[in-house]
């Protein structure tokens, strides 16, 4: 588990901004993706938005539709695609297992929000509907408390383009089945229909007959036109229509907008953790992440972009100096995180781990954890000579290893000052001889000197050595140092798995990400990477992930990502509608004016 929540934190911050997006999708996922779900089925019945936003992705050209109406605090803003042959390509991903799961949620989700109101997607929603629909989670307006937003209260608001109004009047004008009634208010000169007296409430009006607006709080509403009336909107966010230039591609799927410091500011509230003044300051300088995805033959490809504000004291360093740890580690390396600077990595995350409410390891967990069992400092021991390029993999053991070493953990790091290096191994070893009866001693492997800590009568458990003059890795597990001694013969950079899923747009770059899922977790070789049997039919879908991480300018940072997917082609028909035993609340249509 210790080696997992490491990799976690590695990967994580790459740059650290990609830690908090994905830590607070995964925090907010449960409540938030219910209702997009069920929003996202009034633009993609028939298509398979749910599952699209139950795995957070997305893809663009210019601003999403409607960024005139969505408040700019909002926290999360997605846009997709409505074309039919680009959700057919989506839906042909997966196994035959999560195919038939995906279906059945995705039928039962059609059936409570469209049939049980009497709508069909094909029939009644896209003769009119634009190319694209946007959904938006709001934050709370008042000052954040804790908690936040109770998980069945999350303001959402869903924009769809009207693309023919008098279709969209012709086919919204005609009776249907709901239950409940109907209110109407008005509010700053556009009426509003509105449910009374159901379990779950929508409100709906139409804007300027451009676009069909439709919440699930009326307070949503109003913000939503109070945004478009004047008030700061999603199109006004600084730098947004600039990030979004950076990730821009043809033939795109979607796009998503996370609005960093109110995102971490409310799950921080949802949590129960309270944030200092100083902290609220330092998470303000943030602005958010921009992405768009778009879907490849072996999977789904996502370009992102993270920014600072424009006045933010904080800036980012410039150099991407990581190039070289691909080639220095074994091809069967089945997870692998690496950077340009583990010493500015350190300090980037340990500063801002106060201010991150989603932080997966506290760094006084790992300064105490060091000192207490080898009486060594590792910010004054450690980290002055590790400025530069880095990597922490997991690697399959070598053929003939016994099972009870099924891979070694492997540290590598090129050292600025290899005399100040050498002399901290060696305080080091002496420490592991005095303290846990290690036997160490120097070998040779393939004419190198390494050296080796061993347990008597217990066999090798930790090797270290140098590559190259100034490279020196760790080894801990299965002996695996003739695999990269002096070099690999066969290098994870030259490996198919690890060419196709690291993207490669990104060069020069501050470092990757890299985990086989078919290795490590279907194949069920590596015991502590392993997950709940509820999860395993999910990731069974995945092949691998790759994300690689590059500064762009000195308050800019991109990085690519790429999910490897299995594909078990075309998908039956989903399940005849029908409708479900229990009431349904009635979603209010508002016909635009002719």
């Amino acid at each position: 588990m210790a080696i997992a929540r490491s990799f976690a934190r590695v990967a994580g911050t790459l740059p650290v901004e990609l830690s908090e997006t994905l830590m607070v999708a995964q925090k907010t996922k449960s409540p938030l993706l219910l209702t997009a779900g069920a929003a996202a089925l009034l633009v993609a019945g028939g298509g398979g938005a749910y599952w699209y936003l139950s795995q957070s992705k997305a893809a663009p050209e210019d601003l999403p539709v409607g960024a005139e109406v969505i408040p700019q605090d909002a926290l999360i803003a997605i846009s997709v695609t409505t074309e039919p042959g680009q959700w057919q390509k989506l839906r042909e991903f997966g196994t035959v297992q999560s195919q038939a799961a995906f279906d059945k949620s995705l039928a039962e989700v059609r059936d409570r929000l469209l049939t049980a109101n009497g709508f069909d997607y094909q029939k009644d929603i896209q003769p009119w509907v634009g190319e694209e629909v946007t959904v938006a989670f709001l934050g709370p307006k008042a000052p954040v408390t804790s908690p936040a937003i109770p998980p069945n209260q999350q303001s959402l608001v869903v924009v769809l383009p009207i693309r023919d109004p008098l279709k969209a009047k012709e086919i919204l004008e005609q009776p249907r089945p709901q239950g409940g009634k109907l209110n109407n208010r008005s509010y700053k000169g556009f009426d509003i229909k509105e449910t009374q007296g159901t379990a779950q409430a929508f409100s709906a009006t139409a804007i300027d007959g451009k676009y069909l607006l439709v919440t699930n709080d009326p307070k949503a509403t109003d913000r939503a036109i109070d945004a478009y009336k004047g008030e700061a909107t999603l199109a006004s966010t600084p730098g947004y229509s600039q990030a979004l230039g950076q990730v821009k591609v043809p033939q795109a799927f979607g796009k998503v907008y996370v609005n960093l410091p109110a995102a971490a500011v409310v799950t921080a509230a949802n949590t129960g953790r309270s944030l200092s003044p100083q902290n609220l300051e330092q998470l303000q300088q943030n602005q958010g992440v921009a992405a768009t995805a778009t879907l490849e033959p072996e999977g789904i490809q996502l370009k992102s972009v993270s920014w600072l504000k424009p006045d933010s004291i904080r800036k980012f360093d410039g150099k991407n100096t990581a190039s070289v740890m691909p080639t220095r580690l074994p091809a069967d390396t089945i997870v692998m995180a690496s950077g340009g600077n583990l010493k500015k990595f350190w300090q980037d995350y340990s500063q801002g781990a106060a201010a991150n409410p989603v932080t997966p390891i506290n760094p006084d967990v790992i300064r105490s954890g060091i000192k207490s069992t080898v009486g060594m400092d590792w910010e004054q021991d450690f980290l002055p000579w590790m400025d530069a390029e880095f990597a922490i993999a997991l690697a399959a053991a070598p053929e003939g290893t016994p099972a009870s070493l099924p891979f070694s953990l492997l540290i590598m790091t090129k050292a600025s000052d290899r005399r100040a290096a050498e002399a901290t191994l060696k305080k080091l070893d002496d420490a592991m001889v005095e303290r846990y009866k290690f036997k160490v001693e120097e070998t040779t492997v393939a004419g190198k000197p390494v050296t080796a800590w061993t347990v008597p009568q217990g066999g090798a458990i930790i090797n270290r050595g140098w590559l190259d003059g100034d490279i020196t890795f760790l080894s801990l597990g299965a002996p695996i140092a003739s695999a990269i001694v002096p070099r690999p013969t066969k290098p994870l950079a030259d490996s198919e798995a690890f060419k196709k899923a690291i993207p490669a747009g990104l060069n020069p770059n501050n470092g990757h990400f890299y985990l086989n899922v078919d290795e490590a977790i279907n194949a069920k070789k590596f015991p502590i990477l392993q997950l709940p049997p509820g999860n395993r039919e999910l990731v069974a879908a995945v092949r691998s992930l790759g994300i690689t991480a590059a500064v762009s300018g000195d308050r800019t940072t991109r990085y690519d990502v790429f999910v490897g997917l299995q594909k078990a082609g075309n998908p039956k028909p989903l399940p005849n509608p029908t409708v479900p035993p229990a009431s349904p609340s009635p979603i209010p249509v508002v016909p635009p004016p002719q």
